[in-house]
């Protein structure tokens, strides 16, 4: 995510920069107050913040950033031209994408803090010097927990820590090949979580817009469609190894050993447990206790690292590396509100064309999911705004016959594979600028078939999970 906000525009005067700051944490508290029930306006001044803040952020990003707010905008004009409601409309758009901004926020602190963790980058450089026999599954487990706390960052740490490995070999053919697979599995690994993990917005945004959907009824099955998603990719790079023209060099051993995961593995243990208990004991669904706990363990965490420092390093979280993430946020909020809002002008044209969605086959309608929202990717859509406008237009779960976690599985697999192919996703962009190649290539070239073979896989899962 970094590695993208260094293209916008150079940074903001300090004014700028700790305005922009200042909006996405206020939005931040006042989505937690919403989520929690603590404040009945909380929601309609989340709204309002979110108009402050997407002006700020407006002013200071690219022009392809822009034509998101002018989409966003001009969606307001359509509604408030058809629809007698439109400000509710409007409001709920707003509310959606302060909720983006406030989930986003609360992710970040986490990465802001591990950045400066010695463990942490030990823990990855070690996963990253594996020998070639297990470092492909080495990598796609690390890529998993460190996608848990570090989300987008963990592409970033070990894939810069993959580089610099693989920059030590010598021979040119061997280190193409290593670059490549060692990206890849931190990759795939990553998007393996998407599917499952609380901390994604795969998990945030679909659970909200399909009624009766809970994270704790879907985890399980979505469990299943991460497992697929790393299996698969640890197979075909077996399967595929390859061949080198000469026997490869006698392989040093890594520095450290095992061990050097257990400060990582002891902080998720402590994410799970918090958000676990929290979410029992208060009954808040787990978006809402993720948007506490993190920041939370954020804020110890960087007592114990520094206790002299921790204002400066909140001072510089909010009023320097949020505002860094600009480009992230424009296009996360306005897809989330281009999403909302198009969904309620969508809905009425699909009535007026006389389709029937209960007239499609249920098992069709689901697993159209696994590849509407990769081939949206192809083209430029999020999937943030694919979920948001297709959802709403769905039949409920129930006058389709199957269950609110059936609708989940199959929006989070498609969404997850958009991860994998897509050259508009950070996932291939990230990978792209790390292997030196364009996220076009990453997407259809490295993991064109990787692709292809997931959909079929997932395909049959999300109607066979549906069908069982």
């Amino acid at each position: 995510m970094s590695s993208s906000a260094s293209s916008e525009t150079p940074d903001a005067p300090p004014f700028a920069a700790r305005a922009t700051g200042s909006a996405a944490v206020a939005t931040m508290f006042l989505v937690i107050l919403d989520e929690w029930d603590l404040a009945a306006w909380a929601g309609p001044a989340s709204a309002a913040m979110t108009v402050l803040l997407v002006a700020l952020l407006a002013m200071r990003v690219r022009w392809g950033r822009v034509m998101f707010v002018v989409v966003a905008l001009g969606l307001v004009l359509a509604d408030i031209a058809t629809q007698a409601d439109w400000l509710s409309h409007v409001e709920i758009a707003l509310e959606r994408a302060a909720f983006i901004a406030g989930f986003f926020t609360a992710l970040a602190t986490l990465r802001h803090v591990a950045d400066g963790s010695p463990a942490i980058r030990a823990c990855g450089r070690f996963l990253a010097q594996q020998p070639p026999g297990r470092r492909y599954a080495a990598l796609t487990v690390g890529g998993q927990l460190f996608a848990l706390l570090l989300n987008y960052g963990a592409i970033v740490l070990l894939g810069s820590l993959s580089v610099a490995s693989a920059s030590e070999e010598p021979n040119d053919e061997i280190r193409r090949h290593r670059t490549r697979r060692m990206l890849l599995a931190i990759q795939r690994g990553f998007i393996s979580t998407l599917p499952w993990s609380p901390l994604s917005f795969a998990i945030a945004i679909s659970t909200a817009l399909v009624p009766g959907a809970e994270w704790t009824r879907v985890v399980l099955p979505c469990l299943g469609t991460g497992v697929i998603i790393a299996v698969t990719g640890w197979a075909l790079d077996t399967a595929f190894k390859p061949r080198l023209s000469a026997p490869p060099p006698p392989r040093t051993a890594p520095e450290g050993d095992w061990k050097l995961i257990l400060p990582l593995a002891g902080l998720l243990g402590l994410l799970v447990t918090l958000v676990a208990i929290l979410n029992f004991a208060s009954g808040v669904r787990i978006i809402g206790v993720v948007l506490v706990v993190v920041p939370a363990i954020s804020l110890g965490w960087l007592i114990l690292q520094s206790p002299s420092g921790v204002a400066r390093s909140v001072s510089q979280y909010a009023h320097r590396e949020l505002p860094g993430y600009r480009g992230e946020l424009v296009l996360l909020m306005m897809a989330g509100f281009i999403g909302s809002l198009g969904s309620v002008l969508l809905v009425p044209v699909i009535e007026a064309a006389g389709l029937d969605l209960t007239a499609v086959p249920t098992w069709l309608l689901l697993a159209s999911f696994v590849w509407l929202i990769p081939l949206a990717g192809q083209i430029g859509a999020n999937p943030i705004l694919t979920v948001s406008l297709l959802a709403p237009s769905l039949p409920s779960p129930e006058t389709l016959g199957v269950s609110a976690t059936d609708v989940i599985v199959a929006i989070t697999a498609g969404w997850a594979l958009s991860g994998v192919n897509s050259p508009f996703t950070a996932t291939t962009l990230l990978t792209g600028n790390f292997g030196g190649v364009s996220a076009r290539h990453v997407g259809l070239r490295w993991n064109g078939v990787y692709s292809l073979v997931l959909a079929v896989l997932l395909s049959f899962w999300v109607v066979l999970n549906a069908v069982v």
